[in-house]
């Protein structure tokens, strides 16, 4: 029913910065929030940020506040996450997320990979 399409994960240098975009086609309608979450080598995928629509609610885990933003273009369906001050330990395959409700069902892209190193 909804389809996500990512972008823009990329090797950066330590401290440097990406922009990752994911926009969703399909279905869409009501409520919804969409985020982003990673998964590392022998880790367990977990949350970066997540946005709501409407209200743009935004919620971030510990590990990347101050440093990434999430941010939403309601016209396009469209989430994108500013990773600025990129750290080795970043170094993850991103997933989009899009979190339906009315009825609740979560949708995942196919994962942009992100590496930080010199």
């Amino acid at each position: 029913q909804v389809q996500l399409a990512e972008s823009g994960g990329g090797l950066v240098q330590p401290g440097g910065s990406l922009r990752l975009s994911c926009s969703a086609s399909g279905n869409i309608f009501g409520i919804y929030a969409m985020g982003w979450y990673r998964q590392a080598p022998g880790k367990q995928r977990e949350l970066v940020a997540t946005i709501t629509t409407p209200g743009d609610t935004t919620n971030y885990a510990d590990s990347v506040k101050g440093r990434f933003t999430i941010s939403r273009d309601s016209a396009r369906h469209t989430a994108y996450l500013q990773m600025n001050s990129l750290k080795p330990e970043d170094t993850a395959l991103y997933y989009c997320n899009f979190h339906k409700y009315l009825p609740q069902y979560d949708y995942w892209g196919q994962g942009t990979q992100v590496t930080v190193s010199s």
